[in-house]
């Protein structure tokens, strides 16, 4: 028998929390209860999902597109924080705060997400307080990947940033064989996360190019030599 059109979207919206990390292994009643207080939102390209300082209105779950959380400097310069993709959740942390969100998010492309209500699930937390671990952990995550941004941010000369993200990219140890990179977002993307412009990491790709450390082809990247990587960085951090 067909699903009724209210069936089917309860249905996406509860597969969709069910592959999130925040509520794998849950109970199907749970999902089903989480489901049923949860709201589509569909933004287009650009769109602002919220701006910092916005009333929170809960935590978000991707099902669709990309979303990037940033902050915007007095200069009016962007540092990308995060690029949330499909089933990962974001801004658990204003549950427990009266505060705003505390940083913008938008639209990279057209996405949906589902908004968790905080009224609706600070009540369901009262009644299942393992969730509430849950919570801790997702945001033990969050604040692992600012950890690792303000690490990056760190690194003052741009090569040594480029050279150490290519790097997270490839298997460990670091071998001797090339390996493929497929870039997932835009190189202005990257730029913002790297604190940099996309001129200056154009720049620096063009510099790894010439000196035969990659090969860049529309969005792919083959660190050609990662050895030869991995000595060039650990010799600008011992300049550092």
């Amino acid at each position: 028998m067909a699903l009724e059109p209210s069936q089917f979207r309860q249905a996406i919206t509860e597969n969709t929390l069910r592959g999130c990390q925040l509520f794998v292994g849950l109970p199907t009643a749970d999902i089903a209860a989480i489901a049923s207080f949860t709201v589509p939102k569909h933004l287009d390209k650009g769109d602002y999902l919220f701006r910092e300082g916005d009333r929170s209105e809960g935590f978000y779950v991707m099902q669709k597109g990309t979303i990037n959380v940033h902050r915007v400097s007095a200069a009016g310069k962007e540092q990308v924080i995060h690029l949330f993709r499909p089933i990962e959740s974001f801004a658990e942390a204003t549950l427990a705060t009266q505060e705003g969100y505390p940083a913008d998010a938008r639209a990279t492309e057209a996405a949906t997400v589902l908004l968790i209500p905080k009224n609706d699930f600070v009540d369901l937390l009262r009644q299942r307080p393992d969730l509430a671990l849950r919570m801790l952990a997702s945001m033990s995550q969050h604040l692992r990947v600012i950890v690792g941004l303000l690490d990056d941010l760190t690194l003052k000369d741009m090569e040594t940033r480029l050279a150490n993200w290519l790097l997270k990219q490839c298997p460990r140890p670091v071998g001797a064989a090339p390996v493929e990179i497929k870039l997932d977002r835009t190189k202005r993307v990257l730029a913002a996360e790297m604190g940099t412009t996309s001129e200056t990491l154009s720049r620096t790709l063009a510099k790894f190019r010439d000196q035969r450390l990659l090969r860049v082809k529309g969005n792919t990247v083959v660190v050609t030599r990662p050895r030869e990587l991995q000595k060039l960085l650990q010799q600008h951090l011992g300049e550092l």
